[in-house]
């Protein structure tokens, strides 16, 4: 009988959740599995993009975390952590607790750097943000006092940025309800992208994605600016490298991102933008005890580009880092086998919903190119229509539903 083990996971967004619950399906009683994150409620992310525009509350994209670990037999610690120390295989938190480990599994997310860009956010800022919970409920609120003063619009992920997907939802939900609200002749919609071209998506494309999405945005009349980096956001005008203003009445900018201060100033953890380095089992090179998933992993652009653009991990990507490194932890407690997957075999699926149309995007070993190419082809599906809406609700439903209930497909 093997000694007993503590597992603990630091979040529980996509991938601390996922791993939690593979993790204590698969291990018996005499295993602890420990979750810590500063939020008491599930967000399904996703859905944040219409929550702005009132299409969503609060109560309707969340659940409480403790109910359902309780139910499922995991202890769920509703703190941060602070610190991590490898060598002693601890985890500082906030109250002074410490906690200790014989497996770690970072999947804490990200931070969001809006100081990188002089003027941007919305707290110290001028732009809204759709990142998380509090920013989608403020991005509401100033929604509101755009729809009594309209003007032009600017969308947009900046420099240094990975999360594209959720500027392109939010783009084409935003010129969607701008149709709907008669205000079209009013507010102009424009979209600045780090990427190289439209349809990039930090990937090198998905097929023809910067096809559709060139063709996408010209059917909806918004002029795509790629290669932009934002020189600094000011009240009501956003200032290009180059000298282009943009003028806006609304502003939603995703902001780069860097690892959680506790992960990035943690020794020896992670690289210097505060990602978690991994290997083929999602596990850290030089501490084989700590695994990461999701957006806490380092993966590196499979090509350079002329403006700093991240590889995105959305949802689903995160759920399947997740889950390789939640059967990679049982392992080494088990002695079951270990899976490998390396990062170019990931596969990706993204539903932009435009309100009531969209794009749907699929691929199969999506970074199989550049850096990361070898023997496998990327492949991918892309189709468009108002079906990318219908999947988008779907997906939704599922989701929450099936996680509510403390149900995953392993």
């Amino acid at each position: 009988m093997s000694p007993s083990n503590r597992v603990v996971i630091l979040g529980s967004s996509f991938a601390g959740l996922t791993a939690a619950l593979k993790i204590r399906k698969h291990l018996d009683d005499r295993h602890e599995v420990v979750v810590l994150d500063p939020r008491a409620r599930f967000t399904f992310i996703p859905s944040l993009i219409w929550m702005p525009f009132g299409r969503r509350d609060a109560d309707d994209v969340t659940f409480p975390l403790a109910p359902l670990y309780d139910h499922k037999g995991v202890r769920f610690i509703n703190e941060a952590a602070t610190k991590i120390y490898v060598d002693a295989h601890t985890v500082a938190t906030g109250s002074g607790q410490s906690i200790e480990y014989d497996k770690l599994l970072v999947a804490t997310g990200p931070r969001l750097a809006f100081e990188k860009v002089p003027g941007l956010g919305p707290a110290a800022g001028h732009t809204q943000s759709v990142c998380n919970l509090e920013h989608a409920e403020r991005a509401r609120a100033g929604w509101q006092r755009f729809l009594q003063d309209p003007g032009p619009v600017v969308v947009g992920t900046a420099q240094g940025g990975s999360c594209f997907g959720a500027s392109y939802e939010f783009l084409f939900n935003v010129q969607h309800r701008i149709r709907k609200a008669g205000l079209t002749a009013l507010a102009p919609v424009t979209f600045i992208t780090a990427e190289p071209f439209l349809g990039h998506f930090g990937l090198g494309g998905v097929g023809d994605s910067s096809k559709r999405v060139g063709a996408y945005l010209d059917h909806l009349g918004i002029e795509g600016i790629p290669n932009s980096v934002i020189k600094e956001v000011r009240a009501e005008e956003i200032e290009l490298e180059g000298g282009r203003l943009l003028p806006f009445k609304y502003a939603m900018i995703v902001p780069p991102f860097t690892g959680v201060d506790a992960v990035r100033e943690s020794e020896g953890l992670s690289n210097p933008m505060g990602f978690v380095p991994i290997d083929d089992l999602f596990r850290h090179p030089k501490h084989p005890d700590v695994y990461a998933a999701g957006v806490a992993t380092a993966i590196a652009p499979p090509e350079p580009t002329q403006v700093p653009a991240g590889v995105p991990k959305t949802g689903q990507m995160s759920e399947v880092m997740a889950k390789v490194a939640a059967q990679n932890i049982v392992a080494d407690i088990t002695g079951a086998k270990h899976r490998e997957m390396p990062i170019a075999e990931l596969s990706a699926i993204c539903v932009l919903d435009g309100g009531d149309n969209g794009i749907i995007f699929k691929a199969d070993n999506v970074l199989a190119h550049g850096i990361y190419a070898n023997e496998h082809e990327p492949s991918a599906h892309v189709m468009g229509g108002p079906q990318a809406h219908w999947a988008k609700l779907a997906f939704e439903r599922y989701f929450l539903t099936s996680r509510k209930h403390g149900m995953v497909a392993f």
